[in-house]
């Protein structure tokens, strides 16, 4: 049985293609649904469409159902549409008539809109702090190898000297960017979408600030017609903040398999954290690097495709964004996996220590030569000329011995003050808010 169901039968055809993967998927969004409906039914009994009684009855009976999706034992019946109908047709079978006051003034626009909304917000903190994990993994790689030098490429081509110091650090930075990303999606995505009903209103007169208060969000989405409208608009920009992420992991596994080959040879793993071939009995394969980056990179098309689901869509809702859910609930999972095991590989990474012994790096020092030159008077441009002849020559005599002092150079890596940064940062979330709102509703009371 629908919620909209009436005197028909559906056919089964057109409900087996409509339903889709929902059944499955809204098992993402199950405690967030409770969630959001303990407090609509809390706002609900304070403008008169429940009593005191009945709200106690429904929020002592909702506990019970966030209980067993916390369990694992949840399960949406086959006959139900999605995890909406799943709880009010449980809270129907315990409370009869009771059970079906919880939809007064809501629609399954703005609570699907709201499940997705407090879905996102979880996921990002679960994020962020894997982050931080990763970043604090990468910055004490850093500090223990700074003074190792490492060759520096532009153009596939031997540069300038670097550092694993540089290396290791240059990444966690790149991570403190994906989380000002993320900052910026999750306050798109903290804002109260509850009372916008269909994407028009009620003629109830719902407190939505009251709800906004009670589920710990930072603003309304004051507009009914553009709370709405955010279905899709907030999982596009999240999802690009989450492909900037990606993006960083992608490009640190693709440097990690480039190094690990014989031809670079500045790191290894053992043998454990590697795989083999079956003809090949030499191979020792980065294949956990490999399987990152290509995931990674699936996870950076995904702002494209819902932006192409959605381009030229009126306002309002329309069952194409169903399909959104689809590719976007399951990238939180992955991302996640793909940050803590790239924790584990990091750790494990072997670092070779006498890199630039070959001497097909010596033209690593050739800037360091000409800055010598420099000190010594030359202008930066008769320095240069005269250091290119004589590597034409087969005259350059390297000067491996690096004083670089600036902001951010090999001998000034200002790691401690990435670490600031971070810890301001993700203070900045405030996710204490969220999660004492979030607390407050699951006490019984």
């Amino acid at each position: 049985m629908k919620l909209w169901q009436k005197n028909f039968e559906i056919n089964k055809k057109i409900d087996l293609f409509t339903v889709g993967k929902d059944r499955n998927l809204d098992f993402f969004l199950a405690p967030h649904d409770i969630i959001g409906t303990l407090a609509h039914i809390i706002m609900l009994e304070t403008i008169g469409l429940l009593n005191i009684n009945e709200l106690n009855s429904l929020i002592k009976e909702l506990h019970s159902i966030y209980e067993i999706i916390k369990s694992g034992k949840f399960k949406i019946d086959e006959n139900l549409e999605d995890i909406h109908s799943q709880i009010e047709f449980m809270l129907t079978n315990s409370l009869g008539e009771l059970g079906k006051k919880i939809h007064s003034g809501r629609s399954r626009n703005d609570q699907v809109l709201l499940d997705i909304k407090l879905f996102i917000r979880k996921e990002i903190q679960e994020i962020v702090f894997l982050i931080k994990d990763l970043f604090n993994v990468l910055i004490d790689l850093s500090n223990r190898y700074k003074n190792i030098l490492i060759p520096g490429y532009t153009h596939y081509q031997i540069a300038m000297p670097s550092s694993f110091g540089l290396w290791f650090a240059s990444y966690s930075e790149s991570l403190i960017d994906d989380i000002i990303f993320l900052k910026s999606a999750y306050k798109i995505s903290n804002k109260n979408p509850l009372g916008s009903a269909a994407g028009f209103g009620s003629s109830f007169p719902l407190n939505r600030n009251l709800t906004t208060d009670l589920l710990g969000f930072e603003y309304l989405n004051y507009n009914v017609v553009y709370a709405q409208m955010c279905r899709g608009k907030t999982e596009r920009i999240v999802s690009q903040a989450l492909s900037s992420l990606a993006h960083t992991m992608s490009k640190i596994s693709q440097d990690i398999c480039l190094y690990m080959s014989q031809n670079f040879n500045f790191f290894s793993l053992p043998e454990n954290f590697t795989t083999g071939s079956s003809i090949m009995p030499h191979k020792k394969n980065p294949d956990v690097f490999e399987l990152i980056r290509s995931r990674c990179n699936k996870i950076i098309s995904l702002p494209n495709q819902i932006s192409i689901i959605t381009t030229n869509l009126p306002s309002g809702y329309h069952r194409d964004f169903q399909t959104i859910k689809e590719i976007f609930l399951p990238v939180f999972e992955e991302i996640k996996t793909i940050l803590l095991i790239s924790v584990e590989m990091l750790k494990k990474l072997i670092i070779n220590k006498n890199i630039l012994n070959n001497k097909k790096y010596n033209y690593l020092f050739s800037v360091e030569v000409v800055n010598s030159l420099v000190k010594d008077g030359f202008s930066f441009r008769e320095a240069y000329k005269k250091v290119g002849l004589d590597i034409q020559k087969g005259l350059f005599s390297p000067i491996t011995d690096i004083k670089h002092s600036h902001e951010g150079s090999i001998g000034n890596l200002c790691n401690n003050k990435l670490k600031f940064i971070i810890k301001k940062l993700i203070k900045s979330f405030n996710f204490e808010k969220v999660n004492k709102a979030i607390n407050n509703l699951l006490i019984s009371f």
